[in-house]
């Protein structure tokens, strides 16, 4: 129905999609260049998407290239299959879901959100799944999408033990997304068995093979060398499909969340200056973020923002954030959760779900992993005080101990 209402009103005004992307062309440049002068904001426009391809994506590329090399090696070793054996188990009581599931998250984890499709392509491992917890998969996988690079990342700026902790607050949000999106799910479709007429040994053989170590004759060796290269260049390949988001999303975003380098100065059309909108809508509903979430600053509004669309691009905010000491480490925890869970799932769950064959379930798995998120977030907070509280005890135990 909403279609068709759609399809009416473009044929009723053949040009209101133009006129919509002209609005807000002119109310976007018109702000900004309003504020900052046509010539600084070009100038600011293009200074920042080169700071950033040179300053941000090549970094991520690298540490992308080393985080697929070690998936590999994980894979071809043996480690993912005896994570799977470990972990499955829990997949039931945690998401409702079967232990093979687990494969999945696993999968995504390290790569990204489009690697859950090549599993569920699968007559074989689908018959493991009950109807209505296939589409549920895209959620799961989504949640732990580019998690290894968005970990490693974040511990490489200094940050271990926070990446550590929004590590189990994204884990909190995938549960809850999830578990929403099964809830509804089984309204719709039931929750009947697939139809795969497969016998149950041969299932579990299969399942065992998509993670089993290779048993070809090569030496220890060069599969290590094989397994290493080809990781990396997946790696590369990663890198390279970040930067369309990260030079367009994050350049617009940042133009949106700083002001003026130098505020004696005025603007100079330097990289990374801009119009503080976004700090402004933060101290606006800071009464909100301050208790959920713990940022004491109003910018770190723009990471979740740009997570949405992008974790690549998210993730090239934070050096800037540091540097301007907007951030703290709990900031970092709810940054890693929020960034892990939502994995820029606006710009990939549509894609994905019509390749599950589930695109009429779209609007429910938004708003599942939206809540997802969002609690992700809200536990890393919380986890980190907690955290911190812990240790703050223990050290007061040790030095009351000693004296």
């Amino acid at each position: 129905m909403v279609k068709k209402a759609i399809r009416a009103k473009r044929k009723k005004y053949p040009f209101i999609d133009t006129i919509i992307f002209i609005s807000i062309l002119a109310l976007f440049f018109g702000y900004i260049g309003s504020n900052m002068g046509i010539e600084k904001m070009f100038s600011t426009l293009m200074k920042t998407a080169y700071g950033l391809l040179m300053e941000t994506v090549f970094y991520i590329m690298a540490i992308a290239v080393l985080a697929g090399a070690f998936g590999k090696l994980a894979s071809e070793f043996g480690l993912v299959d005896l994570l799977n054996k470990i972990f499955a188990p829990l997949m039931r009581p945690l998401y409702n879901l079967p232990g093979a599931a687990f494969i999945g998250i696993i999968t995504t984890y390290l790569s990204d959100n489009p690697a859950i499709i090549s599993l569920t392509k699968d007559r074989e491992y689908l018959s493991y799944f009950k109807r209505n917890e296939v589409p549920c998969l895209c959620n799961l996988g989504t949640s732990f999408g580019m998690g290894l690079i968005v970990l490693t990342y974040m511990a490489g700026l200094g940050f271990g033990r926070a990446a550590l902790i929004g590590t189990v607050g994204a884990v909190v949000g995938s549960i809850v997304s999830v578990r929403l999106m099964r809830k509804q799910t089984k309204k719709i479709l039931g929750e009947d068995k697939i139809d795969v007429d497969l016998d149950r040994d041969r299932v579990e053989e299969h399942i065992h093979e998509i993670v089993a170590v290779s048993e070809d004759d090569s030496s220890f060796l060069e599969r290590f060398l094989s397994a290493f290269l080809e990781g990396g260049k997946f790696g590369v390949d990663i890198g390279l499909e970040i930067i369309p988001g990260v030079l367009i999303i994050c350049t617009i975003v940042m133009m949106l969340t700083f002001g003026e380098a130098d505020p004696s100065l005025g603007y100079q059309g330097l990289a990374y200056e801009g119009v503080p909108l976004l700090p402004l809508i933060g101290s606006k509903i800071g009464f909100i973020l301050k208790p959920l979430f713990g940022f004491q600053n109003a910018e770190a509004i723009a990471f979740p923002i740009t997570a949405l669309g992008a974790v690549g691009a998210a993730l090239s905010l934070v050096p800037k954030f540091i540097s301007e000491n907007i951030i703290s480490g709990n900031d970092i925890a709810v940054f890693t959760a929020m960034g892990m869970c939502w994995s820029g799932f606006l710009s990939t769950h549509v894609a994905m779900l019509d390749a599950l064959g589930y695109k009429k379930l779209i609007s429910k798995a938004i708003g599942s992993h939206l809540i997802g998120g969002l609690c992700a977030g809200v536990s890393a907070h919380y986890l980190f005080v907690l955290v911190n509280l812990i240790f703050w005890y223990i050290i007061c135990l040790i030095n009351y101990w000693s004296y």
